[in-house]
């Protein structure tokens, strides 16, 4: 038998996004790419700054279905980089996403909104960041998401 799944609570990421930038109908859904402004990293071992650095690059199908995929870095407080890919879903009711679409708060346990973000560093400190799975669980405000980080055990 396998070894049993669980998860830990590693961190939070609370992440400033400015607006949308629409490519438009790419032929299987519209292209838009959200940029990272900053933000912080906070958790019970785990403090730092996250840089504008990069952004999130979607694709929002006709049916609302988002594939997300961002891409950016972020600053320890000990000054360690750490850059972070975050590949993802966000899903729910149509209502409750045509108002995330028009910046507007939605409650987020409507939202089905899930992540495997990936890490990469030089600092000893932190590669085990890169010797483990993750899954994320967000929610999108007007002005930022918010990423709650849980290491697979």
């Amino acid at each position: 038998m396998t070894p049993q799944l669980a998860t830990r609570y590693v961190f939070s990421l609370a992440i400033k996004v400015g607006a949308p930038i629409v490519a438009g109908d790419i032929g299987w859904g519209t292209r838009r790419v959200i940029p990272v402004l900053g933000g912080e990293v906070r958790g019970p071992d785990m403090r730092g700054t996250i840089l504008a650095s990069g952004a999130d690059f979607q694709v929002i199908r006709p049916n609302g279905f988002t594939e997300l995929e961002a891409k950016y870095a972020f600053q320890m407080d000990d000054g360690a980089i750490v850059y972070i890919e975050n590949i993802g879903i966000r899903f729910g009711p149509k209502e409750a996403l045509d108002r995330i679409a028009r910046g507007e708060s939605v409650d987020p346990s409507l939202i089905y909104f899930r992540s495997v973000p990936r890490f990469e560093t030089g600092a000893e400190k932190y590669r085990w960041l890169m010797e483990h799975l993750f899954i994320g669980s967000g929610a999108r405000h007007p002005d930022r998401v918010e990423l709650d980080v849980h290491q697979v055990m």
